[in-house]
């Protein structure tokens, strides 16, 4: 069974979407202004900026009149706790299992976090198994994470979905592994490689994958 390799944040579910809700609640708690919003997303880069860097500066911006406490809550719980599945995501997912495919979870993260989001989703009945970076001591795009997956199965006709242009689709590619690279409405600007396919959403990706299937 061919084995069909999903990014989390930003591809099956969207995580900055509920890091925004946190932030926005955060930000109405301590009396700060709600435009920070924007300077905050953009602080935390998709969620790849270090956390401590995050927090180092929220730290620095705004002083005494916000706990320590409060800025590490809402960077360690505020996109796990809010994180949703669409039915149509999770329609596709069954979708890929009933054709054949071996879906799995390949995510850079913290663990706990990461594994929440899976819980709460529902993603742990969707998908045959997933490697958190800091669980297995590889992030995206090495190699070893993506072997982590697999557990031993082989990569051969192997998928990767994603919307990291670099961890997802250039990691992959690097294994030899087809790629879905989830647009998110921005244009490729890779010069050295480039995406098998590419979807708006992990929907469309994943009935290209399908289409794909011989």
């Amino acid at each position: 069974m061919p084995l069909l390799m999903l990014d989390l944040d930003n591809t099956l579910v969207d995580r900055d979407a509920a890091f925004r809700s946190a932030l926005a609640e955060f930000l109405t708690d301590h009396g700060l202004p709600p435009t920070d919003v924007s300077w905050l997303t953009a602080l935390d880069g998709d969620g790849y900026t270090p956390r401590a860097e995050v927090a180092a500066a929220m730290t620095a911006r705004y002083g005494p009149r916000v706990p320590a406490r409060a800025i590490h809550a809402v960077l360690d719980h505020g996109a796990a706790d809010r994180v949703a599945l669409p039915p149509l995501t999770r329609a596709a997912l069954v979708r890929a299992r009933e054709a054949g495919l071996t879906p799995l979870v390949v995510t850079n993260g913290r663990t706990a976090q990461q594994t929440e989001k899976l819980r709460r989703t529902g993603l742990t009945a969707l998908v045959d198994g997933w490697a958190i970076s800091e669980a297995v001591g590889h992030r995206k795009p090495d190699p070893g994470i993506f072997h982590a997956a697999a557990a031993g199965r082989s990569l051969h006709d192997a998928w990767m979905i994603g919307d990291a242009p670099r961890a997802d689709i250039g990691g992959a590619q690097a294994l030899g592994l087809r790629t879905v690279w989830v647009t998110r409405g921005r244009t490729w600007r890779e010069p050295d490689f480039a995406p098998t396919l590419t979807a708006d959403d992990v929907v469309e990706a994943i009935d290209a994958v399908l289409r794909a299937q011989p």
